[in-house]
């Protein structure tokens, strides 16, 4: 499969590792320029791009850059993509640590994901954004193994839901469907799942224990 991803940071960078060792046709994105990606690419294969080629025929492209520059990506930038493209977003929103105050968000209480999907003119599904980037590499298990984690996953397509959990399986992890979009507020920084380890019955469990209401270090 073609994947784009845009954005090399941990997440980026680790998912670029183990998609490649999966197979996939990887292309890869950040703000400072293909040049700065040699090394990436020499290790997995992976090819850099500019982020408005990081699209360019592939079939799930995943965004995985801070929250306050997605406003800056280019006009279009899903252009090119595979029709039916499917879009994942890594992101969360941290206001005192780096993104600034974002109105959309706090008053009128918009997930992080369906504010991203306001400025990318496309839906996504919202997954990874609370798994530590090591344990994409160090912590894939082959399905029915006692200790496979399990990420949450949330989106309004439940096509390509289904597509984003086929691709969680194949790393290494199982999946629990965490809702819409408007619900992805339950994996949020500072709930219960943000962050956890554990399987399908411990993500549920956590999922469901969730408070909308925003902690105070997590607003602006």
């Amino acid at each position: 499969m073609k994947i784009g991803i845009i954005g090399a940071g941990n997440i980026g960078g680790n998912l670029t590792r183990r998609l490649t060792a999966l197979g996939h046709d990887v292309l890869v994105a950040n703000s400072r320029g293909p040049h700065t990606l040699t090394a990436l690419a020499e290790e997995t294969g992976a090819t850099p791009v500019p982020v408005g080629e990081a699209a360019r025929g592939a079939e799930i492209v995943v965004v995985t850059i801070p929250l306050k520059a997605v406003p800056d990506l280019p006009s279009g930038v899903l252009d090119g993509a595979a029709d039916g493209v499917v879009v994942i977003d890594t992101n969360n929103y941290y206001p005192r640590q780096r993104d600034g105050r974002i109105a959309a968000i706090e008053d009128e209480g918009l997930t992080e994901s369906r504010w991203i999907e306001r400025h990318l003119g496309h839906p996504v599904v919202k997954a990874f954004n609370g798994t530590y980037a090591q344990d994409i590499l160090e912590r894939p298990r082959p399905a029915g193994d006692p200790d496979r984690m399990a990420l949450p996953v949330a989106g309004d397509d439940e096509a390509a839901k289904a597509r984003v959990r086929t691709l969680i399986d194949e790393i290494g992890f199982d999946t629990v469907d965490a809702g819409g979009i408007d619900d992805s507020w339950r994996q949020q920084p500072d709930t219960p799942v943000y962050g956890l380890r554990a399987g399908v019955e411990g993500v549920t469990k956590a999922l469901a224990e969730a408070s909308p209401e925003r902690p105070a270090a997590f607003r602006g």
